[in-house]
């Protein structure tokens, strides 16, 4: 993080070569940062984006309700944030999402808050996640498709609400694989398997036991893919 905050960059992913870099969720600009050829997936439509986000905030609701308040307090070594506070982050980004459509912009600083001391327990967490998800569902319902074409100034820089909901998605699924892995080595069992479904048309790196996280890559000298250049453990 040092690197990229030396060159103006606070929040990943990024993608740095030397000091140009690629801030945010933006395959174009990483292929035009690495000179290669780059053509998008086609998104999900909004309404199927929608309802994965609903069902993968509802499978993190589930699983933090199993987490035991002690262990809702573990900090892995990767990265320090505990797993409450990764769950609360994971709905926190989720709303931001409405907010962002509802305001036209969406600072750094909203997925930077922290869950108040008190919330720091299964059932508080997993209690402002149903809430979350009912403001969602209302949201999304009283939402016409063509509300997505419209611009919202992202601090990475602009986006469509279509791509930002597309992001907010799958970096939803991505801290859904995560806490998952932090379960699995707290020996705390989900209510149901990860519902790996849900990932698939997302533009998410493939999964494997250790679960690679979306954030920051350096990209190295001819990789035709900075997805895979250098992986970070969960959280």
């Amino acid at each position: 993080m040092d690197d990229l905050k030396r060159l103006g960059v606070n929040l990943v992913p990024a993608v740095t070569v030397g000091d140009r870099i690629a801030h945010g969720w933006n395959p174009d600009a990483y292929a035009k940062l690495l000179g290669i050829d780059y053509t998008a997936s086609p998104k999900l439509s909004p309404t199927e984006l929608a309802e994965r986000l609903d069902r993968i905030l509802e499978t993190i609701e589930r699983l933090v309700r199993a987490v035991p308040d002690d262990q809702i307090l573990f900090i892995p070594a990767e990265r320090k944030r505990t797993v409450g506070q990764l769950a609360y982050h994971a709905f926190r980004l989720s709303i931001a999402f409405a907010d962002a459509m509802d305001r036209g912009e969406m600072p750094e600083g909203w997925l930077q808050e922290q869950a108040p001391t008190d919330m720091l327990n299964s059932v508080a967490i997993a209690s402002y996640g149903a809430l979350v998800r009912a403001r969602l569902r209302g949201w999304f319902e009283a939402t016409p498709e063509s509300d997505y074409g419209r611009i919202v100034a992202v601090y990475y820089g602009p986006q469509s609400g279509h791509a930002l909901l597309e992001r907010t998605t799958w970096h939803a699924g991505q801290h859904l694989r995560q806490l998952y892995d932090l379960a699995d080595r707290l020996h705390v069992k989900p209510p149901a398997p990860l519902p790996v479904e849900l990932f698939a048309g997302l533009p998410l790196p493939a999964a494997s036991p250790t679960v690679i996280a979306a954030g920051h890559w350096r990209a190295k000298p001819g990789c035709p893919c900075p997805m895979v250049t250098q992986g970070q453990r969960p959280v």
